[in-house]
C-alpha cells in the first residue's frame, strides 16, 4: 500500500495540528506540524489581514519543507473593541503572553459592557500552497459568539474559555463543547469545508 502524501501544517502549536488532523480525517495524507523540521523558520507575520498571513506561513512553509503546505490564521474578532484583537489575538498581551493573559486582558478590556454588547467572532483563514509556494486555494471560516464574564470549561484552547457559542441551547463556551462539536461549528471547521473541494482536487491529481 502506498505511503500517504504528507501535507505540512504551518505551525508549532500542536493543538492545531491535532485539530487539523481531526477535521481532516478522511484524506489520505499523513498532516505534520513544522515540530517534525526543526530547522523551519517561523516567518514574519506582516499581513494586516488573516488572509495575508495564512499566504506568508503556508508559502514559507512549502519552499522550506518541499512538501505542500497549509497554513492557518486565525484570530478573534470583538465588536465592542473595534474588531480587535484580530490578527494580533496571539500577541493580544504582549510577547510571550499565552491563553491566561489573553482572557484576561479581554475581560478587563471589556469591564462594564453589557451582555448585549460583548458580540464577537473567530474568524480563520486557511491557505493551501505548492511545493514551490505557489498559492494554490484559500478557504475562510467564522464562528459566532460573543465574550463571557468569565472563563468556563476545560476543552479547547485560546480564547476558548470566554468565547459563549451563539445559538447554544445551553449556553456554553467553546471550551464546554465536546471536540465532535467545535468541529461541527468551529471556524477553522468552516474554513477546512470551505477548502475540501481544493484539496479533494489536487490529491485526485496526486497533489
Amino acid at each position: 500500500m502506498p505511503e500517504p502524501l504528507t501535507l505540512v501544517l504551518a505551525t508549532h502549536n500542536p493543538h492545531k495540528v491535532d485539530e487539523m488532523r481531526a477535521l481532516l480525517g478522511d484524506l489520505p495524507v499523513r498532516l505534520v506540524g513544522l515540530g517534525a523540521y526543526p530547522d523551519a523558520p517561523e516567518p514574519e507575520e506582516t499581513g494586516v489581514t488573516f488572509e495575508e498571513n495564512a499566504r506568508i506561513k503556508a508559502e514559507s512553509a512549502a519552499r522550506v519543507t518541499g512538501a505542500w503546505a497549509v497554513a492557518d490564521d486565525s484570530g478573534i474578532a470583538i465588536d465592542a473593541l473595534g474588531g480587535r484583537p484580530g490578527v494580533y489575538s496571539a500577541r493580544w498581551a504582549g510577547p510571550g503572553s499565552g491563553a491566561p493573559e489573553w482572557i484576561a486582558k479581554t475581560l478587563t478590556e471589556l469591564s462594564g459592557v453589557p451582555a448585549a454588547q460583548r458580540t464577537a467572532r473567530y474568524i480563520c483563514v486557511l491557505a493551501l500552497a505548492a511545493p514551490g509556494g505557489e498559492i494554490i486555494a484559500t478557504g475562510e471560516g467564522t464562528f459566532e459568539g460573543s465574550i463571557a464574564d468569565a472563563p468556563r470549561g476545560s476543552g479547547g484552547f485560546g480564547y476558548d474559555p470566554i468565547f459563549l457559542v451563539t445559538g447554544d441551547p445551553e449556553g456554553r463556551t467553546a471550551a464546554e463543547l465536546s471536540p465532535q462539536e467545535k468541529h461541527a461549528r468551529s471556524h477553522r471547521g468552516n474554513a477546512v469545508r470551505a477548502l475540501l473541494p481544493a484539496l479533494r482536487e489536487r490529491l485526485g491529481a496526486g497533489l
